[in-house]
């Protein structure tokens, strides 16, 4: 059972039952951590219930009825994480993965129509010829040219990820808390702040009140508004 978990140990962030039955699958190594993100197949039949079981699931995905940023998973444990775009064709229905403000993972529903990826810039790679390379949460990489500051989110279009828009990680622009005691809450970056040690930097966000938390958990989301549609939660 490597591959699986006991449900009672299984991550907060997991809305899933954990008296009901003993495993629960594991997500497989891939595009994000296990910590930050959940299994295709959880997401599936808990949080879409499009199906009543595993084996149901397998088979969805089998035959291509899930696509995860515009490309088709058919592995049950393909782990799905924060802004991901999870589209069902045969529903026309598409849904971008957040959290709440229990740090659970939750759909929200998205409008009809084209649906952009957000991505944060994790880290910089400098490639032979000078050529820049954006190293994203999600664990995958683009080319770039100019000049790309780390924390700032991309707008990649789905699924071809070409990059539509930037938006900087900088005092006044808008964010979103995805993790910590603020986790799901929307604020201005009011101030960056440096530390001068090996702790994480601090952020101080106002929004219904202000509040502080660490720079690993804000993603930036808009400047005056969100870029993105964030849709309805269901």
């Amino acid at each position: 059972m490597s591959g699986y978990q006991k449900r009672v140990a299984s991550p907060r962030s997991w809305p899933v039952a954990r008296k009901t039955h003993t495993w629960v699958a594991k997500s497989k190594p891939g595009p994000h951590s296990a910590s930050g993100s959940i299994p295709l197949v959880v997401v599936v039949r808990d949080l879409l219930g499009l199906v009543d079981n595993s084996r149901e699931a397998k088979r969805v995905l089998h035959e291509g009825g899930v696509l995860v940023d515009g490309r088709a998973r058919k592995e049950i444990k393909f782990p799905v994480g924060i802004f991901d775009v999870i589209a069902v064709p045969a529903l026309d229905k598409k849904y971008r993965l957040l959290t709440d403000a229990k740090g659970r993972f939750k759909l929200h529903e998205l409008e009809k129509g084209e649906a952009r990826k957000l991505c944060r810039i994790e880290d910089k790679t400098v490639l032979k010829g000078g050529k820049i390379q954006l190293n994203l949460n999600d664990g995958t990489n683009i080319l770039a040219e100019g000049d790309y500051r780390t924390g700032s989110s991309l707008i990649l279009s789905i699924p071809d990820r070409e990059i539509a828009d930037v938006i900087e990680f900088k005092e006044g622009n808008l964010a979103m808390v995805i993790g910590g005691t603020h986790s799901g809450e929307i604020g201005t970056i009011k101030v960056i702040e440096v530390v001068k040690s090996s702790r994480p930097n601090r952020v101080i966000i106002s929004g219904k009140k202000e509040f502080e938390t660490t720079v690993d958990h804000v993603f930036m989301i808009g400047r005056d508004k969100p870029a993105i549609k964030l849709g309805a939660t269901i």
